[in-house]
């Protein structure tokens, strides 16, 4: 079974209000779901349209990230109160824990993204972390959304370094799934390989026009938002599970270990995880275009203000034996990174990330 897309798509700067008529045949007792108090404005309006239109609505609110002790409670609270769908309205960690709800709770999911930072609101896929934001696992879920609502005026209220984690995010798909799944005898596996790869073209043609203006009006800033929320999920549906993330995402996985004051998005750190992926592919598997490809996206990533170092994840590597612990959950069984079609080991990651930590890449 594959999983491919939403049942149906809203998308444009009215979406939700178009999208009401076809919520209401869905659902008469939705909960929305939400976490950050910057969103509350967004939720309410939500919340307002639906009680409008008669409907049993509720809403409930994440403590921490798509985690079990959030899960559980929000789930006790759907079935105490006999809510029949759930609206996940938010950013990537809401979306996830709404869809894994939906799921166990076999009852549709709506996704409404607050921005552009992730794909999670195509997906039929959820992260699941600890409540300290730390990475446990991803599940497979079902399906997809019964319905994705993808509104500009929603998005266009994200703070711009929410965009500038979905440009690194979606770019992902690309470096990842040429690399896992090139050899694939598969046609739709083929295909989406194809589409991530001008996915990635899109993104370092309008990637910086788009977070530098982000106005409805401008083309580059439509076309990035929907290639970092529609686009990379699409890739994801088409390609399926031979579609794989590689090294960067297993590399994200493994930071996001390391508990630190400052919280940083998913896409954030996924970045620095595809520079220290091309810089493996470089040693360990003779690609002579990984550092031409580290120089052009550390132009882009620049001009986004987005990390290019662990270090400015707020981590230091050669301290509190945190190179070590990054490199065993690496490289862990279950591991992304063993998706890559060469060996590595404990000792490679570590060799890389300290080369790549003590040696400031110039442009």
């Amino acid at each position: 079974m594959q999983s491919i897309s939403p049942a149906t798509i809203f998308r444009g700067s009215y979406a939700w209000q178009k999208s009401l008529p076809h919520i209401i045949k869905l659902t008469k007792s939705p909960l929305i779901l939400g976490r950050s108090i910057h969103t509350n404005n967004l939720r309410n309006k939500i919340f307002i349209d639906l009680k409008n239109l008669n409907l049993n609505v509720n809403s409930a609110n994440l403590e921490f990230d798509c985690c079990y002790e959030d899960i559980s409670r929000v789930k006790n609270f759907i079935l105490e109160n006999n809510h029949d769908s759930v609206i996940a309205a938010g950013g990537g960690k809401v979306l996830d824990a709404g869809k894994y709800i939906a799921d166990c709770l076999n009852i549709p999911c709506i996704t409404v993204p607050f921005s552009a930072s992730t794909c999670a609101g195509w997906t039929a896929l959820s992260n699941i972390y600890t409540k300290n934001g730390q990475f446990i696992k991803d599940v497979v879920l079902g399906a997809c959304p019964k319905i994705l609502v993808y509104d500009y005026k929603f998005i266009q209220t994200a703070p711009s370094r929410t965009l500038a984690s979905g440009i690194a995010d979606a770019l992902a798909k690309w470096y990842e799934s040429s690399i896992t799944s090139s050899t694939i005898e598969d046609g739709l596996v083929q295909q989406a390989i194809q589409i991530s790869r001008v996915l990635r073209d899109q993104l370092l043609i309008d990637g910086e026009k788009a977070f530098k203006f982000e106005f409805e009006e401008n083309p580059s800033w439509r076309n990035t938002i929907e290639a970092c929320g529609l686009t990379a999920g699409l890739v994801g549906g088409i390609g399926g599970e031979k579609c794989r993330t590689a090294a960067a995402h297993a590399i994200h996985n493994a930071i996001t270990q390391i508990i630190t004051p400052n919280k940083f998005l998913h896409g954030e750190i996924v970045g620095v995880g595809l520079l220290l992926q091309l810089r493996l592919e470089e040693l360990k598997n003779n690609n002579k275009l990984a550092d031409q490809s580290i120089k052009q996206l550390l132009v882009l990533m620049k001009e986004l203000n987005l990390p290019t170092t662990i270090a400015q994840l707020g981590i230091n590597v050669f301290e509190n034996n945190n190179l070590e612990k990054i490199a065993d959950f690496t490289c862990r069984e279950k591991s992304e990174i063993h998706f890559l079609p060469f060996k590595i080991h404990k000792k490679d990651i570590v060799e890389v990330i300290a080369n790549f930590e003590q040696q400031k890449i110039k442009i």
